[in-house]
């Protein structure tokens, strides 16, 4: 196997299948090797749907070899650490490969073992999670038995990726238990690290009249940290100005999002921003390029550009960094510019939703002429069909 490539990229999920899909389209015969250790390629944002009972979750995943470009050389194994200064990276296998440039876009770790106690009963005794392709069609099973009591939903403070998903499950169970008449018996509850439910105002307005009209109890600034299944007992502590308390609530049911951050092997590398805990690639959030290694790039969830860890936002990133890596190779200046944007599809219901756009600053980026604040039984339908077949078909293969 090849030990040195002209760009080497780190990850084959989203951004990694789309960026190398875009560099051979723009300059056929480069040389690409694309370090990814899963032979299976996920389409997560389904995962919701799943959990929500309305796709079937075996239709969310593909073979990884199907997907690699097949100019690209694929590297069957995970990278391991990262030695910048010499270009160059081990795998877990201790193989050392070198590159002249390297994109960094291994996704996000999920720390399922930050909360005491999950790990033991995730899956089981009410406690779910639409976060893991193997227990996301648990969470159905949990919200279809409901018969009523409590249902608890949890979002950590810390960055995640998808940040609407832990409220768009909450949503469509609330929706589940309203169209079987057990809503006004339920208790249905919010538990989450933001001090709202999404940061632009005109769209956490519209979230606030939405969880007013389902019953749902809010709590701000509040992380969950220890899960007894055996009791049915959920341990959060809540930040109450400059204190700390905790208290402990009863479920019957328990949809987590587990805290999240960047993989090990990156946080503990040179790569990684100095003095963040959770380890995001140190990258310029406009251009995509490293802060200290001027051949390095990154985009995706792992990068550090802020609460912008979704599918929408490396559908963005991608043509950017591609446009920049490039000029870097030619040794022209860097042109494409980030200005963070996001969407977040919100799910509020079977059959509706509502999608926000935005960018870094808060402002609301519509891409369709349409009130985003608005629930819209067409932006459902792009969702639930549109979008997974562009994304296999066209953001893949780089032409969308």
């Amino acid at each position: 196997m090849k030990s040195h490539f002209q760009i080497l990229i780190i990850g084959g999920g989203n951004a990694g299948i789309s960026v190398a899909a875009q560099l051979l389209l723009k300059k056929p015969g480069l040389e690409i090797g694309i370090i990814e250790p899963s032979e299976k390629h996920y389409y997560q944002p389904a995962w919701t749907l799943v959990g929500g009972g309305v796709f079937d979750i075996n239709k969310s995943v593909r073979n990884e070899t199907d997907f690699i470009p097949t100019q690209a050389t694929w590297i069957k194994e995970g990278a391991d650490t990262f030695d910048p200064e010499n270009n160059k990276v081990t795998t877990i296998s201790g193989q050392d490969i070198t590159y002249d440039y390297m994109v960094v876009c291994c996704g996000i770790q999920l720390n399922w073992g930050a909360i005491k106690g999950l790990p033991e009963t995730l899956g089981k005794n009410g406690v779910c999670s639409n976060y893991s392709f193997d227990i996301a069609p648990y969470t159905y099973q949990c919200i279809k038995n409901f018969k009523g009591g409590k249902a608890v939903f949890t979002q950590p403070a810390s960055l995640i990726k998808c940040g609407a998903a832990p409220q768009k499950i909450m949503y469509l169970a609330a929706d589940n238990f309203r169209n079987r008449s057990v809503l006004s018996q339920s208790d249905v509850s919010f538990y989450t690290g933001k001090p709202g439910l999404l940061r632009v105002p005109e769209i956490n307005k519209a979230l606030l009249e939405i969880s007013k009209k389902y019953g749902i109890n809010l709590i701000f600034q509040s992380n969950l940290i220890e899960v007894n299944g055996e009791t049915k007992e959920a341990t959060f502590e809540i930040t109450k100005g400059e204190t700390k308390e905790q208290t402990t609530v009863q479920f019957d049911m328990l949809h987590v999002a587990p805290q999240m951050s960047a993989p090990d092997f990156i946080k503990n590398s040179a790569l990684a921003t100095e003095g963040d805990a959770q380890g995001w690639v140190d990258v310029n959030g406009e251009n995509l390029q490293h802060n200290k290694y001027n051949n390095v790039f990154s985009l995706g969830d792992v990068a550090n550009t802020g609460d912008t860890k979704t599918g929408a936002a490396v559908h963005k990133q991608a043509p950017i960094l591609v446009s920049n890596l490039m000029a870097v190779m030619d040794d022209k200046p860097l042109t494409g510019s980030y200005d963070g944007y996001t969407a977040c599809p919100i799910t509020t219901g079977y059959g509706k939703l509502m999608l926000a756009e935005f960018d870094h600053t808060n402002k609301l980026t519509p891409t369709f002429p349409l009130d985003p604040t608005k629930e819209r039984s067409s932006m459902w339908y792009l969702i639930r069909y549109g979008l997974p077949w562009l994304y296999w078909n066209k953001i893949l293969k780089g032409t969308s």
